[in-house]
């Protein structure tokens, strides 16, 4: 036996996950265990969530759908596979403050990966240059816990821009 989430073979227990009238349980190791009853995640450790995600065992994709959007994960969120009913279940043990959604200054939502394109010059701190009006930054990432920021690559330096700055393209 080992932990459903990293692989680890010690201190192991069960951990209920319920809501949306569904229960299951899922074999963690101590340190996973410890950081989801906390709340304070160690994003290294739960990397190992790209291979939970595609678990068979409804229970740990659901723990995983939870802990990925918790720690803003939006790429894997994207592409995790969940049937309507695992969707319910996972989406019942996450409060709507959670729930991030980043929305551009037109109020478009955007998504990892997505084109935007600045709308107003920019000092970027710690450089020596403006990111100006009208650059196109692709293929975003967004920050986790923070939906009034996005982070993207202009003249080769990855940098956090403000969402009200920009637009989607």
């Amino acid at each position: 036996m080992s932990c459903e989430l990293c692989g680890s073979e010690e201190n192991l227990s069960d951990f209920l996950i319920s809501g949306a009238n569904q229960e299951g349980s899922v074999i963690l190791c101590e340190n996973c265990k410890t950081q989801i009853e906390s709340g304070d995640l160690d994003e290294n450790h739960f990397n190992c969530l790209n291979d939970s995600m595609w678990s068979e065992k409804p229970a740990v994709k659901v723990l995983t759908y939870r802990l990925l959007n918790t720690l803003g994960r939006q790429d894997l969120l994207d592409i995790i596979y969940l049937e309507e009913s695992e969707r319910e279940w996972a989406e019942a043990g996450i409060s709507n403050e959670e729930l991030l959604v980043y929305k551009d200054a037109n109020g478009v939502t955007l998504q990892a990966g997505d084109t935007v394109v600045i709308t107003k010059d920019l000092d970027v701190k710690g450089t020596g240059f403006t990111a100006k009006r009208g650059t196109a930054v692709r293929n975003i990432g967004l920050v986790a816990n923070d939906a009034e920021h996005i982070e993207g690559r202009v003249n080769g330096v990855k940098i956090h821009i403000l969402t009200k700055y920009l637009k989607k393209s």
